[in-house]
This record gives C-alpha cells, sequence and structure tokens, in this order.
C-alpha cells in the first residue's frame, strides 16, 4: 500500500516556488508525523521546494511515505534520556547542526512541530529573520515539560511569526502576545483510500504510544471489569512505547492475557481500521487525537474519556459517539460494557460517526494551510529579510 498522503487540496498559487523547510522531532507512526506528511507532500504538489529536517539518525526510515522530491536531513541526534550534562550538551550540539541545516536550505520560512522542536528552532534561527512558524499539537497545559523548557518557550514564542493549535482551547492557554499570531487548523482525516473491510472478529481497538498520556493502564482496568461478560471479545492495543513493560506486567495482574494483544506499530497506515470492530480512546489528555477521528471516519462506533480538547470536538455524546468523565474507570467500563453487548447501538453510531467525520476532509484542512503559507510569504515580501549570509 502507497503510505503517501496524495494531495487533494486545490494548489495555491500564491505559495508555487517558496521554499519552506519543516522541522520535526522524526518521522514515525505518530499523529504529527502524519500531518507533516499530508503537509509535505501537498505542498510539494504546488510546487514548492519542502525540505524536511529531523533529529533522527541518517539511517532512519519515515512510517509514511514522502515524495521523492522532498529532501529529509537527519541531524543524528534524537532526544534521549541523559544526565543534566549530557542532556545540555546534546541541546548545544542539536542547535549548531540545525542551524547549519536551516542555513544551507535558505527557506523563506520554517514550519516546526512540538514544544522541544520549536524553542530549538526559534533558538537556531536568532540573528537572521526568516519568519519561522510553530505549531503545538497537544494540550500544552499538562504536557510534562520542566520549568526550563516552559521558560524558554515564554520568553522565545513572541518572536515566532505565528503559532499553529489545533483547538480553540489550545490556543487560548497562550497570552495575548502570542494569541495575537495564532491560527487554529484542525487535523484532517486521510484514510488510505485502498483499505480493505476485515471486521466481524469482535474486536476492540485502541491505537497510540505506549505513554502514561494515553491511559491504556486505565483502558485495561475497565476491560478486566467486563471481560468475563463479553468472552467472544478482544481488546487489541496498537502502539510502541516506554510503557510497554509495565502494560504487560498490569495485563497479566489482571488475568488479561489471552484477552488483550499489544502486537506493536502497525507495519502500514490504516491497518487497525481494517479489523476493528469497535474503537476505544483512554488518555489522559489530547491534543487532538486523530485516531479517534480516523475511527470515526472509518465507521467505528467509538468511546472516549472527555478530554477538554480534541474527543469533545468531534463527538456528539450519544449522537456520533459517546463520552465518558475523564479518567473514570468505571464510567468507561460501563460505556464499552453497554457497546459491546448492544450491536444496533453500535452499527449506528458508527454510521452517524462517519457522517460527522466528512468536516475534517484533507481538502479544507490542506487549505487552510495554504492560507497560513501565503499569509507569512506575502508578509515576509513587505520587509526585506536579514538572512543567515546577511546575519553572519
Amino acid at each position: 500500500m502507497d503510505k503517501r498522503s496524495d494531495s487533494r487540496a486545490l494548489a495555491s498559487p500564491q505559495i508555487a516556488g517558496a521554499r519552506i523547510t519543516i522541522v520535526v522531532p522524526a518521522l514515525g507512526a505518530g499523529g504529527t508525523e502524519h500531518i507533516v506528511n499530508l503537509v509535505a507532500n501537498h505542498w510539494n504538489s504546488t510546487g514548492c521546494a519542502v525540505t524536511l529536517i529531523t533529529l533522527e539518525h541518517p539511517d532512519a526510515q519515515p512510517y509514511y511515505d514522502f515524495d521523492p522530491k522532498i529532501e529529509i536531513v537527519r541531524l543524528g541526534v534524537p532526544p534521549r534520556k541523559a544526565s543534566k550534562l549530557r542532556s545540555s550538551l546534546l541541546v548545544l550540539q542539536r542547535l549548531g547542526r540545525l542551524r547549519s541545516a536551516i542555513r544551507r536550505t535558505r527557506p523563506d520560512f520554517v514550519l516546526s512541530f512540538l514544544t522541544r522542536t520549536n524553542v530549538l528552532t526559534l533558538l537556531a534561527t536568532i540573528g537572521s529573520a526568516v519568519p519561522v512558524v510553530v505549531s503545538e499539537r497537544n494540550n500544552p497545559a499538562l504536557q510534562p515539560f520542566g520549568l526550563f523548557w516552559r521558560r524558554l518557550q515564554a520568553s522565545l514564542y513572541p518572536r515566532a511569526f505565528g503559532l499553529v493549535t489545533m483547538t480553540q482551547g489550545a490556543l487560548d492557554y497562550f497570552p495575548p502576545s502570542i494569541r495575537k499570531k495564532g491560527w487554529v487548523i484542525a487535523n484532517p482525516v486521510d484514510l488510505p483510500r485502498d483499505w480493505r473491510n476485515r471486521r466481524g472478529k469482535n474486536i476492540l481497538t485502541a491505537v497510540g504510544r505506549l505513554t502514561p498520556q494515553k491511559g491504556f493502564d486505565l483502558l485495561l482496568e475497565a476491560f478486566a471489569r467486563i471481560a468475563g461478560a463479553h468472552p467472544a471479545w478482544r481488546l487489541v492495543i496498537w502502539g510502541e512505547g516506554d510503557e510497554r513493560r509495565s502494560l504487560e506486567t498490569l495485563r497479566e495482574t489482571l488475568g488479561l492475557q489471552k484477552r488483550v494483544d499489544m502486537p506493536g506499530v502497525t507495519e502500514r497506515p490504516g491497518l487497525w481500521i481494517e479489523t476493528a470492530d469497535a474503537f476505544v480512546l483512554s488518555s489522559r489528555y489530547e491534543g487532538w487525537g486523530i485516531v479517534l477521528l480516523e475511527a470515526m471516519a472509518a465507521g467505528l462506533p467509538v468511546v472516549s474519556f472527555e478530554c477538554e480538547w480534541g474527543p469533545r470536538a468531534m463527538i456528539t455524546h450519544e449522537s456520533d459517539g459517546i463520552l465518558v468523565p475523564k479518567e473514570d474507570v468505571e464510567a468507561l467500563s460501563k460505556a464499552l460494557d453497554r457497546m459491546l453487548s448492544d450491536r444496533n447501538l453500535r452499527e449506528r453510531l458508527g454510521a452517524r460517526a462517519a457522517a460527522s467525520a466528512q468536516r475534517y476532509m484533507p481538502e479544507q484542512i490542506l487549505a487552510e494551510w495554504d492560507m497560513l503559507a501565503a499569509r507569512v510569504l506575502t508578509q515576509s515580501l513587505k520587509t526585506p529579510l536579514q538572512t543567515f549570509d546577511s546575519a553572519g
């Protein structure tokens, strides 16, 4: 299957020929990487010269397919756990390599994703007037960042040309000086067009990185309460991460070894929607929750914790999905019990979910990214930019 997101939005003549550099930590299987893939391929198709810069090792391979015309620069300094001294040295190393890479691409503007990478990009472009747009992809109020990074964020974000968030709530978190430069652009849903329906095996599906944020520990506890009442159903948790060992231990403690599968990352995008019969999102918080939207677009009945941003915006409770109070294991187990017990409910919610997801199709969302790019380029033309070369 081709994993490259095709561009189905109308090309914007205002951005054709622009040189755009996108900075992202990695090109794995997450939601941020998906939108990077979609936007980069789209801008490339409009005639832009797109370069991707990642912190990954040189031999890292992207999960999603990118057009061969898109240059991918890997800096070889991926995030990793280290002592404070070692971490400081790694930050300096990343800054030096990132600054050199951006200088070489000679961009008309830079687009950066995720908080720490945004901070690094803003630091790396000090001394240049090349516009930088930063994008927050999570709940900025609940992300586990230390005081050091939060202070850098507060001091550097005001010098960004713009800030992109996925929800108004995320944008409202920031002070007025930053909010006034904000754009709210939701994540689009972009399912593989040739996915095959292989459903009917009673599989309850969850997808996400195995991290505390995704709340899979809460999901295991909720499923354990109802597993005995639904012996034909299995829970499959797709994803990989640092919490794998602790989640596997919890699975054994709850006696769910034969009822819960954790197969890792799907070998190709969208594989999980082919076999899922119902979907559950157990996140403690979300910036958006693209897998929830993908499940809805694929016609799956969904149950989700009512995170402040994302799920609350996507789901109309009892119409196209079921929302339960955040981190309430008992409420989640009852909602799952109800859904797994009622085929008619699943069919009704799934059909309405597919209809609701249509408002997040790529054409409209990519048009909003085009408008942002055109605004940056138009504003930049009004004032000659001080390039890296002129800054020294």
